[in-house]
């Protein structure tokens, strides 16, 4: 049996909408989005805030989806520092692919949610 490729970690995975809007742009182990900013990290396949609150996971298709009833999880315990910004971020995307029809217990995280990467956890304590 052949044995596939390995894909190089620095190459920029597009994440879009179910629209196929391009909403970021995984680098590495970093979620970029379309300006460049830092907005969070993927762990396996679960994509967190830059604060730690827990947003959903990455798809096959690049869209990042949860179950309509899924609880919240804690803030996840230790949030990566921001890495340097990447040297070279894709001006453009390219065209998104066939996106597969979600059925009512899964949402896209981005559609429902277009500002999540904007917003501030109510998770994380105030500040005194």
């Amino acid at each position: 049996m052949a044995k596939r490729p390995e894909q190089d970690p620095n190459k920029p995975v597009f994440i879009f909408d179910t629209p196929g809007d391009w909403q970021a742009t995984k680098i590495g182990e970093a979620i970029y989005n379309t300006r460049g900013d830092y907005v969070g990290w993927i762990e396996d396949e679960d994509i967190y805030k830059v604060d730690g609150e827990w947003v959903g996971r990455l798809s096959k298709d690049g869209r990042i989806l949860r179950k309509r009833t899924e609880r919240r999880r804690e803030l996840h315990p230790n949030p990566r520092p921001a890495p340097p910004k990447p040297e070279r971020m894709p001006a453009r995307a390219p065209l998104p692919p066939m996106m597969a029809e979600l059925n009512y217990s899964i949402v896209d995280v981005l559609d429902e949610e277009p500002d999540i990467f904007k917003q501030i956890s109510d998770l994380k304590p105030d500040m005194d």
